[in-house]
């Protein structure tokens, strides 16, 4: 080792916390609380990890600490095996393995753990991972719930999320209808905490959309449209907001380029999707019209529907991503705009000197004219263009897309 690398190891040791074989110790500097110490390791989100603090330390509610001292955290500390974390821990639980790799992910970003636990074998588990289970999450009234609803139903069709238990688990996070690798939502923060998304992709079920054809394989408007929508949703669950994806299905989220056309979507509450146009677009707005005022009977009024869909026209036309709104609807007129910016913004800083044409424009569509809330109505590029596919044929950039979109709904 180097005389740099040792002096580097050394002052990474001196501001890390010390390690026991049980928990993590930390020590309180000035102006170090409890609350503050929490919340730098990312537990202030559970009742559990508070308590926990105050057990382990033999301290009574809202104690003062102590300049100097050495206080136990709620974090268990382990050998990792160098192979998984469910080996690591001696339990399979994927969803449960997936929550802990995250929230020490976390911290390395954070900057809260020095090295990575793939890198220095010690692997932290906190408390609320296997011990909170009978917290309700406060974001939203708990019978509504998107966390308890959307991780139950799974999109699967047939279920019913008024004959769910309505208490659900904030310990892991997870949802079934993002698919195996992206059931885990970490929580960033609550930028979009107490607002209300209404997430309708368009099409679905006996209706694909428009079809496009790009290196021998069909690219169904309805496929990319969900994948980028269930991506937004996940992306404001991550930030504290309530997200009803209205159409819904199993296929989680995919990283693949050509995404395989079906016909098993269905809506909100596991109903089938009609074979009609007028029947489907009214069933979609009923759906949101309906949770709309179960929201608005308890005084949330900031609620927005956004529907995702991919145009089609010529193949020599290029179109940046454009959107729409109901000429009588203000709020939804600014919300597009906000939106527009910020894909604008993005543009400049990822493709400098490219520009960006995408417009804002008034249309009397079903879904903006009918829906009770504002709405906002997207269109990704135009499906037939070999350079527009790219906006959608690629993982990367359907992630891109929803990140940029989201970015839009903040205040």
């Amino acid at each position: 080792m180097t005389l740099n690398k040792l002096f580097l190891f050394l002052f990474l040791i001196a501001l890390s916390p010390d390690l026991s074989s049980e928990q993590l110790l930390v020590t309180a500097q000035k102006g170090d609380g409890i609350y503050a110490i929490l919340r730098r390791y990312q537990l202030l989100d559970y009742t559990c990890n508070l308590n926990e603090f105050y057990r382990l330390n033999k301290l009574k509610n809202n104690a003062a600490l102590m300049i100097g001292s050495t206080y136990k955290l709620p974090i268990e500390v382990l050998n990792f095996d160098g192979k998984s974390i469910r080996s690591s821990t001696g339990n399979d639980n994927y969803a449960r393995a997936l929550a802990i790799q995250h929230y020490n992910e976390a911290l390395l970003a954070a900057e809260v753990r020095p090295e990575d636990f793939r890198e220095n074998k010690v692997l932290y588990l906190p408390f609320h991972i296997d011990n909170c289970f009978e917290e309700k999450l406060e974001a939203a009234p708990a019978e509504i719930m998107d966390e308890g609803e959307i991780a139950k139903t799974g999109g699967k069709p047939g279920a019913k999320p008024q004959e769910l238990e309505q208490v659900t688990t904030s310990a892991f996070r997870t949802f079934d209808i993002f698919g195996e690798k992206y059931a885990y939502v970490p929580k960033i923060d609550n930028k979009l905490a107490g607002r209300i998304f209404y997430i309708v992709s368009g099409h679905g079920g006996p209706d694909p959309g428009t079809i496009g054809k790009r290196a021998g394989h069909h690219l169904h408007e309805d496929e990319y449209a969900y994948d980028v929508a269930l991506r937004m949703t996940r992306n404001i669950l991550a930030h504290g907001g309530t997200p009803y994806m209205i159409v819904r299905d199993t296929d989680g989220i995919r990283d693949e380029r050509y995404l395989k056309g079906d016909k098993d979507e269905t809506v909100w509450g596991g109903q089938a999707i009609p074979y009609q146009q007028k029947a489907r677009l009214q069933q979609r707005t009923n759906i949101i019209n309906t949770l709309y005022e179960e929201h608005l009977a308890k005084g949330i009024t900031d609620q927005t529907m956004i529907s995702i869909h991919v145009d089609s026209r010529a193949k020599n036309k290029k179109i940046d991503l454009f959107f729409y709104h109901h000429d009588t609807d203000l709020v939804g007129a600014r919300q597009a705009e906000k939106m527009q910016a910020v894909v604008r913004k993005k543009y400049d800083q990822v493709r400098k000197g490219r520009g960006y044409a995408g417009t804002v424009g008034t249309r009397d569509l079903h879904v903006l004219r009918e829906a009770m809330c504002s709405g906002v109505f997207i269109e990704l590029g135009n499906i037939t263009n070999s350079s527009d596919q790219v906006r959608i044929v690629e993982p990367s950039n359907r992630q891109l897309i929803a990140d940029w979109l989201v970015e839009g709904l903040f205040n």
